[in-house]
């Protein structure tokens, strides 16, 4: 933005899906995905200055209360920090795209199961083709207008937001941001880098068979093997169903391939 000194929008009664995206960059002044640190802290600042300047009832409470406040509020996952989905509940944003895409979208396992339907070539990206596919189905289910100039924008919009490679598509790890914090499994697999060598290895070892997928019986080996790896506590069964679940529907009638277990512990193809 030209001018960083002016946070942009904010006393806005509702964003376009351009001007939620101008607040993001501006914010997110690093560029890592979040608000963080002394980011928040002009972001609440000047989200209090913007909503006493409309009117809005602020409290009189000191700035470090009403800040702890708003975190309980809408940092869903405790980490200190707001994400793109976070800062969605709390700016009002025209139709409210992002979370538009909550309704047809709810959970982490029909997330897994759109991704299959819209990477329609199996490339293991979402292009912009392709996510133009799946935003008109999306506004169609909504039952929100939209013309051509509105899609093209909502597209263009969204591969800014989460083109975090400037590719020009989305892989796996970047459309799951478009989740709610405490539905994006794929966070438990972030700090996982691997080489194609070190993947291979995995999937070798998991694929007991050697039929060349992964079933869910083995699948759960591996989410067992790694859920112990990384939390050092106990086993919690129900989560885990729930990410076979998730993974699971990304499969061809139960039989997870090479390229789609890729897809979840690399973020995107890796050979």
């Amino acid at each position: 933005m030209a001018n960083k000194q002016q946070p942009p929008f904010l006393h806005l009664a509702e964003l376009t899906a351009s001007q939620f995206l101008e607040i993001w960059k501006h914010f997110d002044a690093d560029g890592n995905g979040y608000i963080e640190g002394k980011e928040l802290e002009n972001f609440f600042r000047e989200l209090e200055k913007a909503r006493r300047g409309a009117g809005v009832e602020i409290t009189n409470a000191s700035f470090s209360e009403k800040m702890k406040e708003f975190m309980q509020k809408f940092d869903k996952n405790a980490d200190g920090k707001i994400e793109l989905s976070e800062l969605a509940q709390i700016l009002p944003t025209e139709e409210n795209f992002l979370l538009c895409f909550r309704q047809f979208v709810s959970s982490s396992s029909e997330f897994m199961a759109a991704w299959r339907r819209y990477d329609t070539d199996r490339s293991g990206y979402i292009e912009a083709n392709e996510l133009k596919g799946f935003l008109s189905d999306l506004l169609k289910r909504a039952n929100r207008h939209y013309d051509d100039q509105k899609l093209h924008e909502y597209t263009q919009t969204i591969l800014k937001m989460f083109d975090t490679n400037g590719d020009g598509k989305l892989c796996l790890s970047e459309m799951a941001r478009l989740l709610p914090v405490q539905e994006n499994f794929l966070l438990k697999f972030k700090e996982v880098k691997l080489t194609a060598g070190q993947f291979n290895a995995i999937f070798t070892f998991y694929d007991k068979d050697g039929n060349g997928y992964i079933d869910e019986q083995e699948l759960d080996a591996l989410l067992k093997d790694m859920y112990e790896k990384n939390n050092k506590k106990d086993l919690d069964h129900q989560n885990l169903a729930s990410y076979r679940d998730s993974i699971m529907a990304l499969s061809d009638g139960g039989k997870l391939y090479r390229k789609e277990l890729e897809l979840v512990l690399c973020g995107e193809p890796i050979m």
